[in-house]
């Protein structure tokens, strides 16, 4: 069968190395002198991590040595191979060319939606693991659990399935990949260690391995909506997660983007949702059909099925045009428990997409006070006022409300008049005039300014 799972016996060494006999205690003082690991010792812990038996304080203490000495890129590679094997490794067709995306996180990032399917119509498998939303930056399951009947999970024989006939699945990590690393996390998170480089690259590429791909392709962002703050810090961290993942023999390059302004001109789930699906009709924000072509660009090329990536990017945004793209996205959603009415009315406009998806019970239109030329919004203010509406979670218990969040009507480029709406606030309680003057003060309007179209896209690294 393809598509199915192969288990990593735990109890056993990972990898072909064979395991000696260490102590934790021992190897907690190797790194926190500045010793090396050896990939036996790396091994030894994770195995023992995703066993459970080394305790949640042992697993701190040795984050936060690595966070305080580093990893060296061998070292940061092996930790890399040994949670990716520390769990279920996904397994397909040979005859397969299997691809995915992952982003660092922003402001409006919609872009998987409309991808995936773009993907999949140009011939590539793409059985893409998305997450949730945690603080502002919006979850990709969050987005399509906006849609009524969408599962997220699906074992790996439906996935298979998925991959046969639609081409393409977005669906949630289950507890079989990558055990290691949601414990690690998890230990990050309370120990002040979530920063540390090689820890971030090898819970990113653990995870993208064990979806047993053949190419990557990486949005890695920097600017307010994110947590890289500067070009060089997403420069870095593309620079070790494209050399960890070429090293664990997944073709990869990074592209860095600019997340200061909103992606696209909608903030929260179902917002995302009728934007997405705008772009899957060929239409829909300028920067949102940027990404989702160039990035598709760079994945079609290094999986072969282009001669380049500029052929590629043509191909994603004719599979947009003709209408290929939307029928892949249509069949997914079946295929993921949607129901065939649904779908259709969501893809097909039969009643309309804003028919199916949820809606608040408000919208307050926000005004501008001066006119001129939309020269900037912050994606960091805008994006906290839609996590306090409820579009996001501040913890991972939080509950989602996907009908609230914000839609942009003028978005930077643009001019405005007094008066004029630039912003709806979609809300269903009361909302605090603080909250509301959050979003009045998130926009710069300009007299007599001048606007020169620029890429969101900076820098590739490959």
């Amino acid at each position: 069968m393809t598509g199915h799972t192969k288990g990593t016996d735990t109890s056993a060494s990972v990898g072909a190395v064979e395991v000696e006999p260490f102590r934790i205690d021992t190897l907690l003082k190797v790194k926190q002198s500045g010793g090396r690991f050896s990939p036996a010792m790396i091994e030894f812990l994770v195995r023992n991590i995703a066993k459970g038996t080394m305790e949640d304080s042992q697993i701190g203490a040795w984050l936060m040595a690595m966070y305080i000495q580093g990893l060296d890129p061998k070292e940061t590679m092996h930790l890399t191979s040994a949670m990716k094997e520390s769990g279920t490794v996904l397994t397909w067709d040979p005859s397969w060319v299997v691809g995915d995306k992952h982003s660092t996180g922003g402001v409006g990032d919609k872009t998987s939606l409309p991808l995936a399917p773009a993907l999949a119509a140009c011939g590539l498998k793409v059985p893409m693991i998305s997450g949730r939303g945690l603080g502002h930056t919006g979850g990709t399951l969050d987005k399509l659990e906006s849609i009524p009947g969408y599962r997220v999970m699906l074992s790996a024989e439906e996935m298979n399935v998925a991959l046969q006939k639609a081409g393409c699945c977005i669906v949630g990590q289950t507890g079989s990949i990558v055990p290691a690393d949601k414990r690690m996390y998890a230990v990050r998170d309370i120990t002040g260690t979530i920063d540390s480089l090689p820890l971030i690259v090898a819970s990113i590429v653990s995870k993208k391995a064990a979806e047993g791909l053949n190419t990557l392709v990486l949005d890695v962002k920097y600017g307010r909506g994110t947590f890289m703050k500067t070009q060089q810090e997403a420069k870095d961290l593309a620079r070790a997660l494209v050399d960890t993942a070429n090293a664990l023999n997944m073709r990869t390059t990074a592209l860095i983007t600019n997340m200061d302004t909103p992606i696209g001109r909608t903030i929260g789930n179902a917002l995302e949702v009728e934007e997405s699906i705008e772009c899957l009709r060929g239409k829909g924000s300028d920067d949102l059909v940027e990404l989702v072509t160039v990035l598709g660009g760079e994945l079609l090329a290094s999986s072969g099925l282009t001669p380049d990536a500029v052929k590629g990017r043509d191909a994603i945004a004719m599979s947009l045009k003709d209408g290929s793209a939307m029928r892949v996205f249509c069949q997914m959603l079946q295929l993921q428990g949607v129901s065939k009415d649904t779908a259709e009315q969501i893809c097909l406009e039969k009643k309309g997409t804003s028919s199916v998806l949820p809606k608040a019970s408000h919208v307050l239109n926000v005004r501008a006070t001066k006119a001129g030329l939309v020269t900037d919004l912050d994606a960091l203010a805008l994006a906290k006022v839609s996590l306090a509406l409820g579009a996001g979670r501040s913890k991972s218990s939080d509950a989602i409300n996907h009908a609230v969040g914000i839609r942009l009507t003028k978005v930077v480029g643009e001019g405005v008049g007094i008066g004029d709406t630039w912003a709806e606030i979609h809300y269903e309680k009361e909302i605090p005039q603080s909250l509301v003057l959050k979003v009045e003060t998130a926009i710069t309007i300009s007299k007599n300014a001048s606007y020169v179209p620029t890429s969101r896209i900076t820098e590739r690294v490959h």
